[in-house]
């Protein structure tokens, strides 16, 4: 299986030690196209620093929700040099969290709104993030009618993926649907995303599959679990992972924009990884 991975936060300190081995065990394993997640200016930078230096990387420029009581007259600006930058292809993650609400939901929308005009002025795909936040997310979402937009890490009911499907947004899909505590209604509701429009990505190192066996030291998810992924949501939809995998990627490289082949090349790696932090969302 040749596979994107849409978001991946590899520049978190979970992969400090041994990030060479985690990209290597990745490309190992088919996963030749990672999208690196941007959650605040400095860690945009440091993802589109990430990409720069290794083949099958990309990254995303954004501000997570979390941290959007933390932007000011400085942040798109310095966002909008980011995302000039070559391995850049998206402005985010950006959108609304009101599960933990670290930020004001008025700092929330206010910074969302902001990244999306910064997408529409760039021609650049949006990163969304929306947790506990429908309607409201996909009010704003609505009022700007971004033409190129996944809805990342998708957790939602039904309600909210045809409101997100009815906005033209991609769906992508992560370790959450091999939780049955959590993710159970995933594997009905993934048969109603349309081939087009299904994503697939890990959020490394969070949400680690948690049917996988055996499970990594500290839970640490790494994208050479994707074909996991991929493996389970396939036999939702009862068709071969392979074709699962071709269309995801394929999908990815339209809304990203990345040529056919822009990948890293296949490595040979050991199996299995280690990790250091535990799951979270």
């Amino acid at each position: 299986m040749e596979l994107v991975d849409i978001g991946a936060n590899l520049t978190h300190s979970a992969f400090r030690a041994d990030l060479d081995e985690v990209i290597a065990r990745a490309h190992a394993a088919g996963v030749g196209t990672i999208i690196v997640t941007g959650t605040t200016v400095e860690e945009s930078r440091a993802a589109a620093a990430l990409a720069a230096s290794h083949p099958g990387l990309f990254a995303t420029a954004g501000v997570h929700p979390h941290h959007a009581r933390e932007c000011d007259s400085a942040t798109v600006p310095a966002l909008a040099e980011i995302a000039r930058l070559p391995r850049v292809v998206a402005i985010g993650e950006c959108g609304l969290d009101f599960n933990r609400n670290y930020s004001p939901r008025a700092d929330q929308e206010k910074w969302f709104a902001a990244q999306i005009e910064l997408a529409l002025e760039r021609g650049m795909p949006l990163f969304l993030h929306s947790r506990d936040a429908h309607p409201r997310f996909a009010d704003i979402v609505r009022a700007y009618r971004p033409p190129r937009a996944v809805a990342h890490c998708f957790t939602g009911t039904r309600e909210e993926l045809h409101a997100y499907l009815d906005l033209g947004l991609y769906i992508g899909i992560t370790g959450w649907i091999c939780d049955e505590r959590r993710g159970a209604h995933l594997l009905e509701l993934v048969r109603e995303i349309p081939r087009d429009r299904l994503l697939v990505e890990t959020d490394a190192p969070y949400l680690t599959p948690r049917d996988l066996v055996p499970q990594p030291k500290a839970r640490r998810n790494e994208p050479a679990f994707l074909p996991h992924i991929v493996r389970r949501i396939a036999r939702a939809l009862g068709r071969p992972a392979e074709e699962v995998a071709a269309e995801t990627a394929h999908n990815a490289r339209a809304l990203f924009g990345l040529a056919q082949g822009e990948s890293g090349a296949a490595a040979r790696s050991p199996a299995p990884p280690a990790g250091s932090v535990p799951a979270a969302s």
